[in-house]
């Protein structure tokens, strides 16, 4: 029975690398579509989501397989029980990174300055989402609390954009729609930031046994 469950676990940490991949793909390729207003790019992002959709039911179910058949305990239930809360946030980014390519489709935007920091916001959040899957699979406790410190560097980027595009509604209220939907994408990518955030204390979770949100409780 040991070795059928460490056989399933291992497919369910293959499972969510693949999503984990496709997460980063669709963060990675927002930044593509606005710098270079390929709208096939937007058109293909979209399709992505979709499938980071099925990824994330095809988890849920063998989630629910390993709780059902194997009824695991201990620090084996909370490794389930944790990818089950991990393929939440994974799903919304997909979601949110989909939302991006559709401003960008709808709104005719264009590329921003390069003094405007939307393509580290996207790199952080890419480094964010490969590193905390990759803590779950390893088991990193360290990692997964880096993952979430660093949405610190994510939250003072928003805030950075924030300024620098108010000062430019200011010299250049024309503008002020375009602004707003700048705005707008990197209020998404902070999202994302913290839905990495949230992947990364479920890792904790799974490991320690304890969440951090049970301590605003």
């Amino acid at each position: 029975m040991r070795n059928r469950f460490d056989a399933q676990l291992e497919q369910l940490h293959q499972k969510l690398i693949e999503m984990g991949n496709l997460c980063e793909q669709v963060i990675s390729m927002t930044y593509k579509v606005l710098m270079d207003e390929d709208y096939e790019a937007a058109k293909e992002l979209i399709e992505k989501d979709s499938l980071i959709d099925l990824k994330e039911r095809d988890i849920e179910s063998l989630c629910l397989k390993l709780l059902l058949q194997q009824q695991p305990v201990a620090s084996d239930l909370r490794k389930v029980s944790a990818a089950l809360k991990m393929i939440t946030d994974m799903e919304r980014i997909g979601d949110q990174a989909a939302d991006i390519a559709e401003i960008i489709l709808t709104s005719n935007i264009k590329a921003p300055g390069l003094d405007i920091p939307i393509g580290r916001m996207a790199e952080a959040t890419v480094r964010m989402v490969t590193d905390s899957v990759n803590a779950y699979v390893w088991q990193d406790l360290d990692t997964a609390q880096k993952v979430i410190e660093y949405d610190d560097v994510v939250d003072d980027l928003f805030l950075e954009v924030k300024d620098l595009l108010i000062r430019q509604i200011d010299s250049n209220p024309e503008i002020h729609e375009h602004v707003m939907d700048i705005l707008l994408i990197a209020k998404y990518y902070e999202r994302i930031g913290d839905h990495a955030t949230n992947i990364s204390e479920w890792v904790e979770f799974s490991i320690t046994g304890k969440h951090r949100g049970d301590e605003d409780l």
